[in-house]
């Protein structure tokens, strides 16, 4: 039986320098000619759908299915020239720990992100981490992340054709609404400290490992398949 590895990309994976916000600012302007304030709508734990909607409102534009047709195609376009331009990177131990599990056949990796499918993979696939993931949950049409969720653990279903058990499954996360979701499909959570929130800010989430980081591979792989 394989355990279950979900992953949040933002301040889990990877830190994108802001690539994804700037990239977003500039559809905003391309398509609908408005600008910011990109930092008043919270952005960490969300989803794309739930973010842009709030753009949306904040500057009272009323989305037609062809403008946001139009403002996808221009973030996604700009996404990564935006990574190009930004001081990214993969956060401590996340390439370690990727290949570490992705050379077991009893590990199974996926995504659990609020991110767009196409933008989750310009990231990943910016940073050549994509290939470690072959199925997961995104944030398109969705905008609470719990069924994000729920998607992932189906997709994670199909994939392997199989029905996850609880105790084999993992959500890997850096956020309180992380471990929320990872709690609304029965998963055990490991949340890092290497977003925006601090151990002291994640503890009342109550997830299953708390840390600092991934950089501990040899501990997390225990915490994570024993």
């Amino acid at each position: 039986m394989k355990t279950v590895c979900l992953f949040d990309i933002d301040g889990t994976l990877l830190s994108a320098g802001g690539a994804g916000q700037h990239a977003m600012e500039q559809a905003l302007e391309e398509v609908f000619g408005v600008q910011g304030p990109y930092h008043d709508i919270p952005a960490a734990g969300r989803t794309d759908w739930a973010i842009t909607r709030d753009l949306f409102a904040f500057h009272d534009l009323e989305v037609t299915d062809h403008q946001w047709q139009r403002f996808l195609e221009a973030y996604l376009r700009l996404l990564p020239i935006s990574m190009t331009t930004k001081n990214g990177q993969v956060l401590p131990g996340v390439n370690e720990l990727l290949n570490e599990l992705s050379r077991r056949d009893d590990v199974a990796l996926g995504l659990l992100t609020g991110n767009l499918e196409v933008g989750a993979r310009l990231k990943l696939r910016h940073f050549d981490i994509d290939h470690h993931f072959h199925f997961g949950g995104y944030g398109d049409s969705h905008l609470d992340r719990d069924d994000v969720a729920r998607l992932a653990h189906r997709a994670a279903g199909e994939h392997l054709t199989t029905e996850i058990h609880a105790d084999r499954l993992w959500v890997i996360g850096d956020t309180p609404a992380d471990v929320k979701c990872g709690r609304a499909i029965g998963a055990k959570v490991l949340a890092v400290a290497t977003g925006i929130h601090s151990i002291s800010e994640l503890e009342p989430s109550r997830p299953d490992d708390l840390r600092e980081s991934l950089a501990d591979v040899d501990s997390v792989l225990r915490t994570l398949i024993g």
